[in-house]
C-alpha cells in the first residue's frame, strides 16, 4: 500500500513537469514548421518576463488574476462542481466594484477596502446562484454557469450605461481616486508596473485555501462531498448547505479578481462582446495543479508567465502570441490524458523512486 501511494505521489509531480517539457518540445517543432526559430523565440519569452523590473512587475501583476482564477475552480472541484462561471463572477465583481468605486464618496484606504468587499460579496453571491439551481431544481452547474457568464457581461453593460458611463466612449468613468488600491511605493520602484493590493492578498489567500481544507471541519466536509455526496447526505450532512457554502466562496475568488483589476489596475470597466476567459484559464491552472495548494499556486505562476511572456515572443522573434496558446493546451492535454506520457516514457522513469 506504501509503495502505491508513493507511485501516485511520483506520477503526481512527475507527469505534469514531464507534460509542460513535451508541450514545449511540440511548440517547438510548430515553429520550425511556420519557419520561426523555437530558440530565439523562447529566449525573446523569457527575457520579456524577466528582461526588466517594469516586465517583472508586469508579469507578477499578470500571475495574481490567474492564480486567484486558479484557486476558485479548485475551491468548487473540492465539493465536486465543475465551475465554468468564474468569468461571470469576475464581471460581476468587476461591475459591483465599480459603482462603489464611483457612486460612492468615502476616504482613501476605506474607500478601496468597501470597493473590494462589494466585488467579493457580489462575486459570492453569483456563485451561489450556480448552487442554488443545482440543489434546488436539479440544473448542471455547467449549463448555468455559462448561462450566468452570458447574463453577467449583459448585465455589467446595462449598470454601467445606467450608472457609470463615460460620454462618447464604450467604457464606464473612471474610479475616483480615494477607491484606487494601488502600491506608489511598489509601483515606482518596477518602473511603473501596475502593482496593486492583490500582490499582498494572494499570499493570504494561498494560506487560506490550504489551512481551509487542511485544518477545518468544513473544509474536511466540502471533500467529503466532493468524494460522494450521497454517502455524505447519509451521513448527515448538510449537502445542499455545503454546497452553496463552497460556491459562494468560489464565486468570491471570481469576483475579487474582477475588483482588483478593476481598482488597482484598469480604473474602469469596458464594455466588450466577451469575457476576459481568466475564468477558462483557471480551468486550466487548477487542472494543471491538481487542485492542490502548491500545484495551483505554481501553474497559475507558470502560465501567467508564458502569456505576459508570449508578447516577447511576438515582438522579438515575430512568431504569434497563439503559440502560447497552443503550448498551454498540450499542457493541459498531457496532463488530463497522463497514459500518453506514461506511454511515451520508459515504465523506468516514472517507477524510479518506488524501486529505492
Amino acid at each position: 500500500m506504501e509503495k502505491i501511494r508513493q507511485n501516485t505521489k511520483n506520477n503526481f509531480v512527475m507527469i505534469p513537469i514531464i507534460a509542460i517539457f513535451i508541450a514545449l518540445f511540440i511548440g517547438a517543432a510548430v515553429m520550425l514548421i511556420g519557419g520561426y526559430s523555437p530558440l530565439v523565440a523562447y529566449e525573446s519569452l523569457i527575457f520579456k518576463v524577466v528582461g526588466s523590473v517594469y516586465d517583472m512587475g508586469e508579469t507578477i501583476r499578470a500571475i495574481i488574476p490567474l492564480i486567484l482564477s486558479g484557486f476558485a475552480v479548485a475551491v468548487a472541484s473540492k465539493a465536486g462542481i465543475f465551475n465554468i462561471g468564474v468569468d461571470g463572477q469576475i464581471i460581476i465583481g468587476s461591475v459591483s466594484s465599480l459603482l462603489v468605486g464611483t457612486l460612492v464618496d468615502l476616504p482613501p484606504i476605506i474607500h478601496g477596502i468597501v470597493a473590494i468587499m462589494a466585488g467579493v460579496v457580489a462575486g459570492g453571491v453569483w456563485g451561489v446562484l450556480i448552487a442554488s439551481f443545482k440543489t434546488k431544481f436539479g440544473i448542471n452547474e455547467v449549463i448555468s454557469s455559462i448561462m450566468l457568464n452570458y447574463i453577467a457581461l449583459y448585465l455589467s453593460h446595462i449598470l454601467i450605461k445606467a450608472f457609470a458611463a463615460q460620454e462618447g466612449t464604450q467604457r464606464s468613468a473612471m474610479i475616483k481616486e480615494s477607491a484606487g488600491i494601488n502600491f506608489p511605493s511598489l509601483n515606482e520602484m518596477f518602473n511603473g508596473a501596475r502593482i496593486h493590493w492583490g500582490f499582498i492578498i494572494v499570499p493570504f489567500i494561498i494560506f487560506g485555501f490550504y489551512y481551509y481544507f487542511e485544518k477545518t471541519r468544513w473544509g474536511y466536509e466540502t471533500k467529503t462531498v466532493g468524494l460522494n455526496a450521497n454517502a455524505s447526505d447519509y451521513s448527515g450532512m448538510k449537502v445542499n448547505n455545503i454546497l452553496t457554502r463552497t460556491m459562494f466562496i468560489s464565486g468570491a475568488l471570481g469576483g475579487l479578481i474582477g475588483a482588483l483589476d478593476t481598482l488597482g489596475v484598469y480604473g474602469y470597466v469596458a464594455i466588450v462582446s466577451s469575457t476576459s476567459g481568466i475564468g477558462f484559464d483557471g480551468v486550466a491552472i487548477a487542472l494543471l495543479g491538481g487542485n492542490s495548494t502548491l500545484g495551483t499556486t505554481l501553474s497559475g505562476i507558470l502560465i501567467g508567465a508564458l502569456n505576459y511572456g508570449s508578447q516577447g515572443m511576438q515582438f522579438g522573434a515575430g512568431v504569434p502570441s497563439e503559440i502560447i496558446g497552443i503550448v498551454v493546451s498540450l499542457i493541459i492535454f498531457f496532463v488530463a490524458a497522463p497514459g500518453i506520457v506514461k506511454a511515451i516514457l520508459p515504465k523506468k522513469a516514472l517507477l524510479k523512486k518506488e524501486v529505492k
